[in-house]
């Protein structure tokens, strides 16, 4: 039988929906996003070396004490991402492009041994590499790397080029969840849509336009050239694609009109407000499963040789996580800064953070509060990548 409510019940009852409905009128998105995103433990490793025999160790170690890859991947097809922007012939201080800003192929072999080892059942090794739609393996030679280091890690293993329409029909169409901040959906390579398991591979580094360049900031690369670059058709896509994303950055035109179009095309032209927003939708249509990034070697003051003042760095660190929200906040604090930051903030000073963005989207919380932090302790593995942006910043004024 139902008891009848005391008036102190009634009285906080009360109070509560009316707190509830105030919310509602006011900030209730804002407030409710953080506590509601969904969170997931991430483990941090000092790695001093590419070396195989320190790095195959720890990365092994940090996979299970993020919950193993077994149950991940066993007989299943995983589709890895990994980062080579920019063009071959670009070097900071003229060191190999993997010491600098690329994703270093000793750590994407690793990863894909133990994978293989895990019992995936093939691997496809994905990347849309600058205004090419040549072989991914000829564009690692270019950048001075060994494209059979990784084709041999474990059985089944492929390269695809998903700058175009490469080994698949047709191209896949995945859809951003909620609507998207600026696109609803995009077309891609069929390799993002056929894996059972996606796993991004990304390089520890400072954005110019996305303030941190992370695990999240590595799906920027999914939408292909063919549709999304500066060459792409303006009807139907253009298979041999020149030039790289910038309609992404700046706007200044439509995708192909066979792809779904931005929500709004009087949305902000401004590369803070577009390439964040992009990142967290392209996000949202090809979710991330598990996400490794690496400092072993890196570069502060930007994502590659093109940002001016960009120098070499070896932080000796590598974060692991399965959710890719909670691990670029992971990284954000190992680089000295806030993961809560947000625009006009270190290091968002000129644009949006993607981390709050994904946040909003329900994607994964930024509050370290909420993260369970396995292996070395944030406050150990700390390599200070703001204190160096505040040098380089008095140095400039």
């Amino acid at each position: 039988m139902r008891r009848s409510q005391t008036r102190r019940e009634w009285l906080a009852g009360t109070a509560t929906a009316l707190s509830g409905m105030y919310l509602s009128r006011t900030i209730l998105s804002e407030a409710v996003a953080a506590p509601m995103a969904p969170t997931a433990p991430v483990s941090v490793a000092k790695c001093k070396t590419y070396d195989n025999g320190e790095l195959l160790p720890v990365m092994s170690t940090m996979f299970d004490q993020v919950g193993g890859l077994g149950r991940l991947v066993k007989g299943k097809t995983v589709g890895v991402k990994i980062s080579l922007t920019g063009r071959p012939g670009a070097r900071v201080e003229n060191l190999p492009a993997a010491d600098t800003h690329v994703t270093h192929p000793a750590v994407v072999a690793a990863a894909v041994h133990l994978m293989g080892r895990a019992g995936a059942r093939r691997i496809r090794v994905l990347e849309g590499p600058y205004s090419s739609a040549g072989p991914v393996e000829e564009f690692l030679v270019q950048l001075g790397c060994e494209p059979r280091d990784i084709l041999s890690a474990a059985p089944n293993v492929e390269f695809e080029n998903t700058n175009f329409l490469g080994q698949g029909k047709k191209y896949s169409r995945l859809t951003v969840p909620n609507g998207g901040y600026l696109f609803p959906a995009f077309d891609v390579n069929h390799s993002y849509e056929d894996c059972d398991v996606f796993v991004t591979i990304a390089k520890m580094k400072e954005h110019t336009t996305a303030g941190v360049t992370l695990s999240m900031k590595n799906s920027f690369g999914i939408p292909p050239c063919s549709i999304y670059a500066e060459g792409a058709g303006e009807d139907e896509p253009n298979e041999l694609p020149t030039g790289s994303r910038r309609l992404l950055h700046t706007g200044h035109r439509a995708p192909s009109r066979s792809a779904p179009q931005e929500k709004d095309p009087n949305a902000p032209k401004e590369g803070g407000y577009r390439v964040p927003r992009v990142t967290v939708d392209a996000v949202g249509a090809r979710p991330i499963d598990f996400a490794i990034v690496e400092g072993i070697k890196t570069i502060t003051g930007g994502g590659g040789p093109w940002d001016p003042g960009t120098k070499p760095v070896a932080p000796g660190l590598i974060v692991v996580g399965r959710n890719c929200v909670t691990t670029d906040a992971v990284c954000m604090a190992v680089m000295g800064f806030d993961p809560m930051a947000d625009r006009g903030t270190p290091p968002f000073e000129t644009c949006d953070s993607t981390l709050r963005l994904a946040e909003e989207a329900g994607i994964g919380t930024r509050d370290l509060k909420r993260i369970e932090v396995t292996g070395t302790p944030i406050r150990e593995a700390v390599f200070d990548f703001a204190a160096i942006r505040r040098e380089r910043l008095k140095k400039s004024l």
